[in-house]
């Protein structure tokens, strides 16, 4: 479970069984969960984020889209 991303209390994290789905990412803050799909940016689950908490990670996983994609790659390759 890299973590390729921290960004104050939010991880950016892959699993590495994920291999058979599309790119994406996982974000963990405390006890809440979330997963964004990265092509496009489309949120895919929610597990106790707020509407605000998640247009944040949205913005934040388009600003260091090409890095998280980049990640995925090298991981996954």
């Amino acid at each position: 479970m890299p973590t390729v991303l921290q960004i104050g209390r939010y991880r950016f994290y892959f699993f590495s069984g994920d291999r058979r789905e599309p790119p994406h990412v996982h974000i963990k803050a405390g006890d809440k969960q979330a997963k964004f799909w990265l092509n496009p940016v489309t949120l895919a689950a929610n597990y106790g984020f707020n509407a605000r908490e998640l247009n944040q990670l949205e913005r934040m996983i388009n600003q260091h889209h090409s890095e998280l994609l980049e990640a995925w790659n090298e991981h996954f390759s």
